[in-house]
């Protein structure tokens, strides 16, 4: 399928190193990473003092302005990661349109309910960005645990693998490429 770019979806729960790999990833093949959370993120610095609550009125801005702007690159020729949490639901009628102008390919980010509590409480802890999501309830660890254990992967008929990002890559970075272009 070389003749479309290809866009790579990062998946996963909170947590689940989704981010960090959707950039190093991006390096390693040479292309953007466009994440959804950072999206937002520049919504509320331009926006000012803004309240994150679920279904807040950037949240509700911020899921078509990232679609639009991952169909604008894909038309374009241009491979794209891509990285959010992409539950089924809430992200499948976004992606497959998507079907007909990429070559899409998932991985999904896996690691432990514990671990991921720990990343998004050093996150919380550590990045004044996070003012930007609301996510406070991820901050209570039953809450983040049922959360984590009930997260639904986006499911497309393409193909997909699984990574431990728990320490480091499992399959590493080399597999993880040579995933994203095998066909291409």
């Amino acid at each position: 399928m070389g003749t479309v770019p290809a866009l790579v979806v990062i998946s996963g729960p909170p947590g689940a190193g989704k981010t960090t790999l959707a950039h190093l990833l991006a390096r390693r093949i040479g292309c953007p990473a466009i994440c959804r959370d950072e999206i937002k993120e520049g919504m509320v610095h331009a926006a000012g003092d803004v309240v994150a609550a679920p279904g807040d009125a950037l949240s509700l801005r911020t899921l078509p302005t990232f679609f639009e702007v991952l169909r604008l690159l894909l038309a374009a020729g241009v491979t794209t990661v891509a990285e959010a949490a992409f539950q089924d639901r809430l992200w499948g009628p976004g992606l497959r349109p998507l079907t007909e102008i990429a070559d899409i390919r998932v991985v999904h980010c896996q690691v432990t309910a514990q671990t991921a509590f720990e990343r998004v409480e050093r996150r919380r802890d550590q990045s004044a960005t996070r003012r930007a999501h609301a996510d406070g309830h991820l901050g209570d660890r039953d809450a983040h645990a049922v959360g984590h254990h009930g997260f639904r992967p986006v499911h497309l008929d393409v193909p997909e693998i699984e990574v431990d990002t728990s320490d480091g890559y499992r399959p590493g970075l080399d597999e993880l490429v040579a995933f994203v272009n095998a066909g291409r």
